[in-house]
């Protein structure tokens, strides 16, 4: 789970500097359909998420030994 959180906190990090240059990640062009408030969300919401996976992986991790 930690990699998979650290690959989206990643992405939407990149999304959120890359936004004040102009710039979008491929993988992400599609948020920005729906409009600008709408890809905030959706970019903050994947950090939170990605960063709520990581804790979680890091949790079970320490658990198992």
């Amino acid at each position: 789970m930690q990699k998979i959180g650290s690959f989206l906190a990643i992405i939407s990090l990149l999304a959120i500097i890359l936004d004040f240059f102009n710039r979008v990640p491929r993988i992400l062009a599609w948020i920005y359909l729906w409009g600008d408030g709408a890809a905030w969300a959706i970019k903050i919401g994947l950090l939170v998420a990605g960063a709520a996976l990581y804790l979680a992986g890091s949790k079970k991790e320490k658990q198992a030994s």
